[in-house]
């Protein structure tokens, strides 16, 4: 998890939007245990309490479920929801803004498959 934190946005949703990241890219695999709240908080001098809503905004989106004594454990099958959701949320909400910007530069597909962050 990151230690670089946007100050626009609040940390726990920052902290939540990591752990959906990580999971969607296999760095935490369903079944497995989230880290301990303990543990997050002394690594990133966090308040517990900023952790715990973010973990609680997983269990209620059901993508994790806790385990008596044992902790917070991604569910089966949430990566491939979760990735399903993200490409959503990409095409509807991300995507127009980012071809309206393609379309005002007049950029082609070639432009946007050749140029990847060389300078011209």
């Amino acid at each position: 998890m990151s230690e670089q934190w946007n100050k626009e946005t609040p940390i726990y949703l920052q902290l939540y939007q990591q752990v959906v990241s990580r999971i969607l890219d296999g760095y935490i695999k369903e079944g497995e245990a989230l880290p301990s709240v303990r543990n997050v908080a002394a690594q990133y001098q966090l308040n517990p309490i900023t952790i715990s809503k973010a973990y609680q905004m997983l269990q209620d989106e059901d993508i994790v479920e806790k385990q008596r004594g044992k902790g917070l454990f991604v569910k089966p099958g949430m990566q491939n929801l979760m990735l399903s959701r993200e490409r959503e949320t990409f095409l509807t909400k991300q995507w127009p803004s980012i071809l309206s910007q393609i379309n005002r530069l007049k950029l082609s597909a070639h432009d946007l498959l050749t140029n990847q962050g060389e300078n011209s």
